[in-house]
This record gives structure tokens, sequence and C-alpha cells, in this order.
């Protein structure tokens, strides 16, 4: 509740200089950002972005303010743009902001942002389904992805000289190698219910029902118990691991020889001497759940021609290239194909040697609808427990 209240406070003194004129004589933008994401997030607005747009668009300054880690900040921009939608304002405080997938659905069903993606010069770069729809909402116009996190899995080669390319595959694979596969179920990080996730896709064959089209139906849900048995007697041959991190420590040390993992933390351990650079990572058929965020204009913004021209900006693929890609370690938002002439080729091959542009085209799949998630998470307590 204080955060909230803070974050309040300090929109209402950023923005109280904005709208009392001033600005507008002397011909300067203050473009207002609001970012959903951990502390991160921040400093790619305040200390990335900002100074770089600045110096493209002279009298346009980039106002970045953080509003939380998950699914809360997303939450915290949706409230702040529903009260001003509710305020009869005819320009709106934010003028753009970064969220999560659940934003998408909330927003579009009070109609609260502008459908503006598909006139910006940098929407012929984005391929990802994750742009057309979002928890089976119809997204496509309102929202850039700005990043895609991603999991895979990850294995050392010294000791998996070929890696199974399926979950079937990795069903057999763990019993020759009882031990040597890791992850955290579903309680101790995302990378652990990606897998769990990514399991019933496998066993069901129901992806696009399950995360794009729905309609959730309750009777299905006694139809996973075989897959859930299944995954039941899998877990005889694993190793549990004490979270994301766990899973990449115990990597590293060699306890186990394979586990799910978020590929930028992946490569942030790498790039920190905290994981042997010979490992490396496969993305299972049918694919693993990963997620991106995106860049919003709220459908009343102030100064919605300048905060097209910032998203534009922040999707192009120089800095997707240089700020997402080696900066963060994030997949680029847009296609990585488009990225080969803006990155030095030996970190394009290591970012993209083995989970390609078109493996996250083909496997890089989105988490289910909200009810469908918590019915995988509720058979998982109920049938494995």
């Amino acid at each position: 509740m204080k955060r909230a209240i803070f974050i309040l406070l300090a929109l209402a003194v950023i923005t109280s200089g904005v709208f009392a004129g001033g600005q507008k004589e002397k011909g300067k933008i203050k473009l207002i950002y609001m970012t959903a994401g951990d502390v991160n997030m921040l400093a790619l607005g305040q200390n990335v972005f900002a100074p770089q747009f600045q110096k493209k668009y002279p009298n346009i300054s980039l106002v970045t303010i953080q509003t939380g880690a998950g699914n809360a900040g997303s939450q915290r921009i949706y409230e702040k743009i529903l009260a001003d939608s509710r305020s009869n304002k005819k320009e709106w405080d934010v003028d753009v902001a970064m969220v999560h997938q659940i934003f998408m659905k909330w927003a579009m069903e009070k109609n609260l942002l502008l459908k503006y993606a598909e006139s910006l010069d940098t929407w012929k770069y984005v391929t990802s389904p994750f742009a057309k729809t979002s928890l089976g909402v119809n997204i496509e116009g309102y929202a850039m992805p700005m990043f895609h996190s991603q999991t895979a899995l990850a294995y050392n080669p010294d000791y998996v000289k070929n890696p199974p390319k399926s979950y079937k595959e990795l069903q057999e694979w763990v019993k020759k190698n009882p031990g040597k596969f890791g992850y955290n179920g579903i309680k101790g990080g995302m990378s652990g219910v990606s897998f769990t996730v990514g399991w019933v896709y496998a066993k069901t064959g129901k992806y696009k029902k399950y995360a794009v089209t729905g309609p959730f139906e309750k009777s299905e849900v006694a139809s996973w118990e075989s897959a859930f048995k299944d995954l039941k007697e899998f877990n005889k041959y694993v190793t549990f691991t004490a979270g994301n991190v766990g899973t990449l420590d115990a990597l590293n040390r060699g306890e186990i020889w394979m586990g799910p993992v978020w590929v930028d933390m992946f490569f942030t351990f790498m790039n920190e001497g905290k994981l042997d650079p010979k490992t490396r990572l496969v993305l299972p058929t049918p694919g693993m759940p990963g997620q991106p965020m995106y860049f919003v204009i709220p459908r009343k913004a102030a100064h919605a021609d300048a905060a097209k021209k910032f998203v534009e900006f922040a999707t192009s693929p120089a800095i997707q290239a240089k700020d997402i890609v080696e900066k963060f370690n994030w997949y680029p938002g847009i296609d990585g194909s488009y990225l080969k002439d803006y990155v030095p080729k030996a970190t394009y091959d290591k970012i993209y040697r083995d989970v390609t542009p078109k493996d996250l085209a083909e496997k890089g799949l989105a988490f289910p609808l909200a009810d469908y998630f918590n019915a995988i998470l509720e058979s998982y307590e109920k049938w494995i427990k």
C-alpha cells in the first residue's frame, strides 16, 4: 500500500508541471513512462533509454516511474490509467507504459489503449505470436513486444552428448540417468512451473485451446490425470532444486546434468563466470512457455506522437541488439534475424546458437489462460503430492 501511494504521489508531482502549461510554452515534452518489473526495468528506462532517446529527440525528456515487480506492478499501471479514464480528463497522465501479459486482458476489456503499433516503422520486424494474442485476448496493434523471456532446458554436454529433443524423449532419458535432471517443481520458481505447463501441453496436444482460444472447460481437467501420474513417475528419477538459481547452481556444480532455466538468467550466469561456458540449451518439442513484456500507449495519452517515437526507438534493431540482447541478455521483442548487422557475430551466435529465432517462433509458447493455469497448478498438487 505504501509503495502504491508513493507511486501516485510521484506521478502527481511529475505531471503537475507538465499540465500546468509551462512545458508547452517552452516547446518541450516530458514523456511519462511507467514500467512494471524489477529494479532492472527502472535502470533500463532511466539510465539506458532516457539519455539515448533525448540525444535523438532533444525536445523530449523521458521520465521513468517503476511500479514494482510481477503482475502487481502491471496492476498499479492499470489502476492509474483506469482512474484517468473515469476522471473525464481530456488528456491522461501516462504517455507510455511497459506491462505484463495480464495487463493486456484488463486494459482491453476497459478500452484503455490506443491502437498504434501497426503504424510504427518497426512493426515490420515483429513476427512473434505474442504480438497478436495475449492470454487468449486479441491485442494486435495495441501492444509492441519489447523483449521476450524464454525458458529452455540447459544441459552439460560433457555428460549429455545427445540431449532429448522432446518431452517424450526426456521421459526415457531420466530413467537412464536417474537424479541427473533437476527442476524446482511448481513452488520454487517459474522455470519449474514452465516445465510443468509444457508437460501438459505435450501430453494433451491442446496448447492452442489452453493458451490461446479457450474456452475453459472444468470437466476437461479430469482428463489430465494420466498426464500428471506420468509426471509423478517422472519425478521419481529427478533431483528437486532450490529455485531458479538453484537449478543453475546445481548444473554448474555438476550435481545435475540438465534442467529448465530462464534463458536470460542462463546467459547472465555465464557472463558473470557462474556457469561453465560449455553449457548448452535445447528447446524441446512441442515447446516451453515464455513471456513477453509490452509497450502500450493509453488511449488518451497527452503525448501519443512522442510515445510512438519512443517505442519505435526502443524496438529498432540497433537498440534491441545493443541494450536488450547484449546488455540484459533477453531475447528481443522483434525477430532476432534482423539483429545480425547490429550485434557482434560472437554475441549473436552465442544467443541463438541453440535456440534459434525459428525455434522461438515455433516453440516459444505462452503460459495458459488464467483458469487453465490455475487448474494445472491445482492438478499438480492433487495428483503428485
